[in-house]
């Protein structure tokens, strides 16, 4: 490779990383499209709550691949290696259909399912370079948990687990008919009574099983969410300084994807903040749950000085996407303390849900031109798209929020803790 095309694929492959998590499939899948000419591309991973699937290409595989299908790809890769990626040719079922496809399992346990166009050769160690650089991508974009991503999170969250539920109660409805009917001592035929009885008690726990399979994605108990606090901070906090963790209780509520990510990002955020502060020796980290809200509480015992304005700046965004609340503290010679609240069900607002959940990830990045306030023309360059095709995303942007001016959707959109676009 020419050292211009190096170049030109690094430029590509940061394009890949700077733009919409939730369209991050779609951007890998043009950079790789000379490399491997495929049909389909899925990007699989467990950090991304509310859309763990990142897809491109043909929409009778990836509209129909489910979860349960890369599970089990990623099972038949093995578990993910800490030094090395998984890289494997094997035939495996997406969409209920048998493909053969290029399978990479990445060290963060991030999955890439490729669907090659006929038998060329592929450079398999070139493309799962990439794929390390954009897992890795993925894995920082979530844990940095913006506001932005918190709110689109918690709306597929909150809209998958309703459709997972109503099938699941449909289906099972059904099933349970048919099992009623077939037990029925009006049939005479035995033997197709027990197959039929069979089949149905296998598609109710298949059933049970998918429910089992999305709420575990869709939640983290709260002492795992903890217990991966700890390793997150052991390589932030300085040699001499003693972090404390007062462990949740065990047994307690599932802490959502989201809560658990914005909780790990405040928590991160915050110890940073105050180890700058100079003789500082302990930091104590404590989760509590009360049922209803997970309870976040770090303090020090340095002199009181920190910046607790710009702490503020920096972590209150992102509980109050949540409608979480923050509290702060500091002594003069006795630390300080933060505290946070984060609700572990969204909060109902009057049209039912989130302000922003009503916006798509295009029209949230326009929205984040519009709140550094600028026009059309430059938003349309910055995204390489027509000043039309702008226009008509401000127009669904005006009438989702239901405002009249891009002043008042910027305002808005602030006050939700949106951040301009850089």
């Amino acid at each position: 490779m020419t050292g211009r095309a190096e170049e030109d694929r690094l430029d590509a492959l940061r394009g890949v990383l700077v733009g919409p998590l939730p369209d991050i499939g779609r951007r890998f899948s043009a950079l790789v499209a000379q490399l491997v000419p495929h049909s389909a591309l899925v990007i699989f991973t467990r950090e991304c709550t509310g859309r763990p699937r990142k897809v491109a290409g043909d929409p009778r595989i990836v509209d129909r691949v489910t979860v349960a299908e890369l599970d089990r790809v990623r099972s038949e890769l093995g578990p993910a290696q800490h030094d090395s990626s998984i890289v494997r040719r094997i035939v495996a079922t997406l969409g209920g259909r048998e493909h053969s496809v290029h399978a990479i399992l990445d060290r963060t346990d991030t999955l890439l399912v490729v669907v090659p166009r006929g038998a060329a050769d592929v450079d398999t160690r070139l493309l799962a370079a990439l794929f390390a650089v954009v897992a890795l991508g993925i894995q920082l974009q979530v844990r940095h948990a913006s506001p932005a991503y918190l709110a689109e999170s918690r709306a597929a969250s909150a809209e998958r687990a309703r459709t997972v539920a109503e099938l699941t109660e449909a289906h099972a409805a059904t099933l349970e008919t048919i099992l009623a009917t077939l037990r029925s001592p009006d049939l005479d035929d035995t033997r197709a009574r027990t197959t039929a009885r069979e089949s149905a008690t296998s598609a109710l726990i298949g059933l049970r099983t998918a429910v089992d399979q999305h709420r575990e994605m869709a939640e983290e108990a709260v002492t795992t969410a903890f217990a991966r606090l700890r390793g997150e901070l052991r390589g932030l906090v300085p040699s001499g300084v003693v972090v404390e963790f007062v462990d949740p209780p065990v047994g307690g509520r599932g802490l959502p994807g989201e809560v658990a990510h914005a909780a790990r990002a405040v928590v991160r955020g915050a110890v940073l903040g105050l180890v700058v502060q100079p003789d500082l020796s302990r930091v104590r980290v404590a989760w509590d749950c009360d049922g209803a809200n997970l309870l976040i509480d770090v303090r020090d015992d340095g002199r009181g000085a920190v910046d607790l304005a710009e702490l503020a700046r920096q972590l209150r965004p992102r509980i109050e996407t949540l409608g979480g609340t923050y509290e702060s503290e500091s002594t003069p010679g006795w630390g300080s303390r933060l505290s946070a609240t984060l609700p572990l069900d969204s909060a109902e607002t009057a049209e039912g849900r989130h302000t922003l959940s009503v916006l798509g990830p295009r029209e949230i990045e326009v929205l984040e031109h519009l709140v550094a306030g600028r026009r059309n023309r430059v938003i349309a360059e910055r995204l390489r798209v027509s000043e039309s095709t702008v226009k008509f995303h401000v127009a669904a942007v005006l009438r989702k929020l239901q405002v009249g001016t891009r002043g008042e959707a910027a305002a808005l959109a602030s006050e939700a803790g949106v951040r301009a676009a850089p």
